[in-house]
């Protein structure tokens, strides 16, 4: 699934005195979750997918990936499937795209928003995918790196079902790159966020070349906010339930303190960068 969640669960409640346990992860665990978990992703989903910001993204991601009429692409990690219904609208009646994710409950809302292309929804999981070598034309993978204990195990999945001379393109953020300015204790809040793999988007190309894609391209994309509230749809440290769960109350408090004095002053911003790597499968 998607990003470092702003919707995360805890196994348990802690005191202002006691630091906060260390939280699970609904996106890599989503159908474990408690029922209100599953809805709060759900909804992140949705308003990290209407977002300005990352529809900037998915456009440029788009315009590498290049998906043409008659292709059979991958999309794993699919989500609600809404990129999955995009790359059919463009390969046409004469292609088609399987959507892929490890979670049947998201699976289940992408089937419900079918409409009517030629998507083929399933669940999987991407470091053994469901598919014959040499499958795919191309795929492509969002934001489902920073979530696995194996990301170059994945990436050579991704390899596998392509066909020599098909595309792999891998998209994910660099959590390590975020700046700021208008408020205090950033560095301290960001530091209680548990990210497997925060750097995932920088060194995806890395990884690429070393399973054995040579032709990469690569194209950072700098996220930009600049109202708190905006900032929350995409961005877990300010979301006021993922604050609760993983930074310890008294940081919490002092840092929404500065957040919302930034806001009123009309200083803050805020900005991360997402990674696009888009590289071909060696011929045979």
């Amino acid at each position: 699934m998607n990003s470092p969640s702003p919707l995360a669960q805890t196994a348990g409640s802690h005191s202002s005195s006691e630091a906060p346990q260390i939280p699970s992860n609904p996106f890599a665990h989503l159908d474990g979750a408690a029922d209100e978990a599953q809805r709060r992703v759900i909804r992140y989903l949705d308003a990290a997918a209407a977002h300005p910001e990352m529809q900037r993204m998915r456009s440029a991601a788009n315009e590498m990936f290049a998906p043409a009429p008659g292709e059979r692409l991958l999309d794993v990690g699919c989500g609600a499937g809404e990129v999955a219904r995009q790359l059919a609208a463009r390969v046409g009646a004469e292609g088609s795209v399987a959507a892929v994710d490890q979670s049947a409950l998201a699976v289940s809302v992408a089937e419900s928003r079918h409409d009517g292309t030629s998507v083929d929804y399933s669940v999987g999981d991407i470091t053994a995918l469901d598919f014959p070598g040499g499958h795919f034309d191309g795929v492509r993978c969002e934001r489902v790196l920073q979530h696995l204990p194996d990301p170059d195990g994945a990436i050579q999945e991704l390899i596998r079902v392509t066909r020599p001379g098909g595309r792999v393109c891998v998209i994910d953020t660099d959590w390590t790159s975020y700046v700021w300015d208008g408020f205090d204790h950033m560095s301290d809040v960001a530091g209680q966020f548990p990210f497997p793999h925060p750097a995932a988007g920088r060194t995806a190309r890395a990884r690429m070349v070393k399973a054995g894609i040579r032709a990469t391209t690569t194209l950072p994309v700098t996220l930009r906010f600049t109202v708190p509230e905006d900032a929350a749809a995409v961005v877990p440290f300010f979301d006021d339930e993922a604050l609760r769960i993983c930074v310890q109350p008294e940081l919490t408090k002092r840092f929404l303190t500065s957040v919302r004095h930034s806001a009123e002053r009309g200083d803050f911003l805020f900005a991360f960068t997402m990674w696009i790597t888009i590289g071909r499968v060696a011929a045979a």
